[in-house]
């Protein structure tokens, strides 16, 4: 599964083009000019990585980050033109994992973000999903229903696991597109047909699922019930 990035510049040409860098790199980014929609963004995905400026219309970008850390362990790029030493420092003890100057190269850049990817691919790995008699391997990349293992393809899983980590939230088919699969692929009817595979697998009844819901008019949510982890 694609790095999840999401990117707050105020600057629209500079947004536009680490926007682009990213996705043209493999990653999944987003990217958002103000803090407001960086936090609505924030409670609504799963993310890796935050890649912030500091001078934001709505607000400090150091308090953001220190929100940030206390919300989760994604990884956080500064980006500024503060550039001395204290104001490198206070970015870092404010959370951020690494500091970038502008005016920068986008070699730099794009070496800083496979900087941070590694450390995060090198990070302790999270613990298998259990919904019920489902569990949900993402180190393994493997799923077991009861005593049985279920095949899965690499895209299949990627969906399930997108799903999975968001147990009760409502995602559209452009959603599951953005989250689990490579960039370029654009087709929702796409989305449809995988989930009509993995019912196939993971449910007792298909045509009445228990664990992949489908959502009129939006698009598909997992079991409403909270996951637990084994």
């Amino acid at each position: 599964m694609p790095c999840q990035i999401l990117i707050v510049e105020d600057n629209p040409h500079l947004r536009s083009l680490l926007n682009w860098q990213l996705v043209q790199s493999g990653y999944a980014a987003h990217a958002v000019g103000t803090l407001a929609e960086g936090r609505e963004w924030f409670n609504s995905n799963l993310l890796d990585l935050v890649v912030l400026d500091l001078q934001l219309p709505d607000g400090d970008g150091l308090d953001f980050c220190r929100w940030l850390r206390a919300q989760s362990d994604a990884y956080v790029l500064i980006l500024s033109f503060r550039g001395s030493e204290s104001e490198k420092v206070e970015g870092l003890k404010a959370g951020a994992d690494d500091y970038l100057v502008k005016p920068f190269g986008m070699q730099e850049f794009l070496a800083r973000i496979e900087a941070l990817v590694r450390r995060l691919r090198a990070r302790t790995p999270s613990t298998a999903l259990q919904f019920g008699a489902l569990q949900i391997d993402p180190v393994q990349r493997r799923v077991v229903l009861g005593d049985q293992a279920v095949e899965l393809t690499p895209q299949e899983f990627s969906l399930l696991y997108v799903l999975a980590q968001r147990p009760g939230l409502p995602l559209t088919r452009e959603d599951l597109l953005k989250l689990a699969w490579p960039a370029g692929i654009d087709n929702p009817r796409t989305v449809d047909t995988h989930v009509l595979t993995l019912r196939k697998k993971i449910e007792s009844d298909p045509r009445h699922p228990r664990f992949i819901q489908t959502v009129r008019s939006i698009g598909y949510q997992f079991l409403i019930e909270p996951a637990t982890y084994s």
